[in-house]
């Protein structure tokens, strides 16, 4: 099992080089990555996965494994690549948790007015992307938390970024949406037909 060593660079790294050594090692079994924090190691994850590994994480922070195995005999596709040819549609990116400037509590309102209202773009809607205040939107106990769930249920991606995550000790507390880098944020951003910002 070959070992990649991806402690210390901070996100999107760990998942640049995980994908750089993949594309170098294209008949590569099984990988073993070394990360120093859950949020590189759920992206880690994540990407391998899309990869066609069966993926484990071991041990605990900072001392973090992942841990994947290749299954069956095709090489996947990058999930970079994917995101071209899979839906060229609408994504909204929310920087915060309120809408506006000027009252706090109105903002919030507002902000949950229109998450519940963005069932009406339809098919439109592709993806919804979480970075900095943005991200306490998808936790548990919140107002919104139950309006993002019915969107990801109808299949809307949804996209929390893991350092923002970190940063305000919420990586346990998110409830929906998959942990992500700022590799497939700018991604997203690239293939999106569409971009709002909030």
């Amino acid at each position: 099992m070959e070992i990649l060593n991806c402690n210390g660079p901070t996100c999107p790294q760990p998942v640049v080089e995980t994908r750089n050594f993949l594309a170098t090692h294209p008949q590569l079994e099984a990988v073993t990555v070394l990360v120093d924090n859950p949020a590189a190691a759920q992206n880690v994850e994540r990407f391998l996965g899309a990869q066609g590994f069966q993926v484990s994480i071991q041990g605990s922070e900072p001392d973090l494994k992942v841990e994947g195995h290749r299954q069956g005999q095709e090489s996947g596709e990058m999930v970079i690549e994917n995101l071209i040819e899979a839906h060229q549609k609408t994504l909204i990116l929310i920087s915060k948790d309120t809408m506006g400037v000027g009252d706090d509590r109105l903002g919030a309102l507002l902000m949950l007015n229109f998450l519940r209202t963005l069932k009406e773009m339809g098919n439109a809607l592709w993806r919804l992307v979480f970075v900095n205040a943005g991200v306490k939107l998808t936790i548990e106990g919140t107002e919104t938390l139950p309006v993002l769930q019915d969107l990801e249920a109808q299949g809307i991606s949804i996209l929390v970024c893991g350092t923002c995550l970190n940063h305000f000790g919420l990586l346990g507390k998110k409830q929906c949406g998959e942990t992500t880098n700022m590799l497939d944020i700018v991604t997203s951003l690239q293939v999106a037909d569409k971009v709002i910002t909030l």
